[in-house]
């Protein structure tokens, strides 16, 4: 394995632990956390700029941001709520009675393309709500467990996919409500392994790269990747080239593979590029991967690069990377929120 190419530049704790990032406009992050507050950092400062307080327990934040700069808009859900602030404003800590709507839609997490926010709750309905009218839909197919995560599809404008802790994956048409394909680990030949396992594989984490690569984190310690929608032009894959598809099949079986990333629950996923995919444990192995050359027999295949452990963050909720940073986020040792940031290039004595 190659050496790690990232140090820890800075840990920032919280009173609370971290249960969400995401990435925000002008050199900004956003961390939710589970006391109901929201932090906006600086990312060349790691100072925080602006808070929310005085939510319910923030399960995902989506950033908006707008052509002439700033921090843009913010949707955050939060218990039973999804809420929208504007944070261009010269307030520095925003409360509950500042966002300018509130949309119920029950227990949730959310994810945010062009202008439609897709939610997933925990009674396992997925729903779109379209941001100019305000209208939610939801699906007419949910999962049999907590759905807890959902993805759009790139350069399909009505296709998002969910996961759930039934261990099934869903794609959707959002416009028609419908399913479009499925996928069941749990009842799929991929989901045996060389090893044992205590857990089911409920899918706790996803991820989908630029190209269209679907990849599943699973409670097991397992990664589904499903290539099977990925959009290449000029690409060798085996011996052929891979043309744009018609149709997104990121489920489709024959093409799709697991692997045995680490020990215990994949609880973070986060793509860097087209086939460049970062994982992490629940206890903090945060390991690097590549999808490239396939094997023998025609698919692709997953190989690490490098594998680091986290230090302050005991128990790891999310991950970020942006331009050379990586940000984790969860629990420290103590049950207080703490955040790693760990910066590519940096050498150790340089901080």
């Amino acid at each position: 394995m190659e050496e790690t190419p990232y140090t820890c530049r800075q840990t920032l704790k919280t009173s609370a632990p971290i249960s969400c990032l995401a990435e925000g406009s002008s050199d900004h992050f956003f961390a939710g956390s589970d006391d109901g507050s929201v932090r906006v950092y600086n990312q060349e400062t790691l100072k925080v700029v602006k808070a929310i307080r005085g939510l319910g327990e923030v399960s995902s934040v989506v950033c908006m941001s707008h052509n002439a700069g700033g921090l843009g808009d913010m949707w955050v859900a939060s218990n039973r709520h999804a809420l929208h602030f504007a944070m261009d404003t010269e307030k520095m800590i925003l409360e509950k009675a500042d966002a300018t709507l509130t949309l119920e839609l029950a227990s949730s997490r959310s994810t945010k393309k062009n202008n439609q926010l897709a939610f997933c709750l925990d009674s396992g309905t997925i729903g779109v709500v379209d941001l100019s009218t305000k209208q939610v839909s939801r699906m007419k197919t949910s999962h049999d467990n907590i759905c807890g995560t959902v993805k759009f599809i790139p350069d399909r404008p009505s296709e998002l996919v969910s996961g759930g802790y039934d261990s099934k994956l869903l794609h959707h048409d959002f416009h028609q409500k419908t399913v479009l394909s499925r996928f069941d680990l749990g009842m799929s030949p991929l989901s045996e392994s060389s090893g044992v396992s205590m857990s089911p594989p409920f899918i706790l984490s996803s991820a989908m790269s630029p190209s269209g690569i679907l990849a599943a984190g699973t409670a097991d310690g397992r990664v589904w990747i499903g290539p099977g929608g990925e959009k290449m032009s000029g690409v060798s894959s085996g011996t052929s080239i891979k043309k744009k598809r018609r149709k997104w099949e990121g489920l489709k079986q024959d093409e799709a593979f697991t692997a045995d990333v680490g020990h215990g629950p994949i609880t973070a996923l986060t793509f860097i590029g087209p086939r460049t995919l970062f994982t992490s444990t629940l206890m903090g192995k945060v390991t690097l991967h590549e999808i490239g050359s396939p094997t023998a027999d025609g698919k692709l295949d997953i190989s690490p690069k490098w594998m680091r452990e986290t230090t302050d963050v005991n128990k790891v909720n999310a991950i970020i990377a942006i331009g050379g940073l990586i940000i984790i986020g969860g629990l420290s040792e103590r049950g207080g929120g703490m955040i790693e940031v760990w910066e590519k290039g940096l050498k150790s004595g340089d901080v």
